[in-house]
């Protein structure tokens, strides 16, 4: 029996087949990715921290949209996921602190978002809805079983994507 709340952490990555939903809780500029193949009932839902993985050694590839993506999908294809049925959503990114820097480097949410959308673009899988920018934080949860992934917020109307 699956545990129908399981957290997923920051630079963390969990796969529910059936029944099982996914709850990353706190998305500020992290991106949650909800990945879903509905034929098998099979999601993943991933917790990205950060656009790039700079890090030597790479020491945990969940932490980075570029590497975190690559190995979500490696895990789904090797329990039978099919890219061609994949149903991609996103949600967070919000810009939460007002920082300086030259080009948005300040905005971390931001450039979270669009390497998430360079590499999904990459890895030719469009992303099917999202819930991304602004000044907020949200819960994001999805249900394997019907892909539903729905977006909380504190003082707004939830968003299903």
């Amino acid at each position: 029996m699956i545990d129908k709340k399981l957290t997923v952490g920051i630079a963390d990555m969990k796969i529910a087949k059936g029944d099982g939903m996914r709850v990353p809780y706190a998305l500020g500029s992290c991106i949650g990715l909800c990945f879903h193949d509905p034929r098998l009932r099979l999601g993943a839902l991933l917790h990205i921290m950060l656009p790039l993985n700079m890090e030597a050694g790479r020491k945990n590839p969940l932490k980075y949209a570029d590497t975190g993506i690559k190995e979500t999908l490696k895990q789904l294809e090797s329990m039978g996921a099919s890219r061609s049925r994949m149903i991609v959503k996103i949600a967070g990114g919000a810009k939460m602190f007002e920082m300086g820097g030259a080009g948005g480097i300040g905005n971390i949410g931001e450039r979270n978002v669009r390497s998430v959308e360079a590499i999904m673009r990459t890895e030719q899988i469009h992303i099917m809805k999202k819930d991304v920018g602004l000044n907020y934080a949200r819960t994001m949860m999805i249900d394997v079983d019907t892909g539903i992934v729905r977006v909380r917020t504190a003082g707004r109307q939830e968003v299903v994507l």
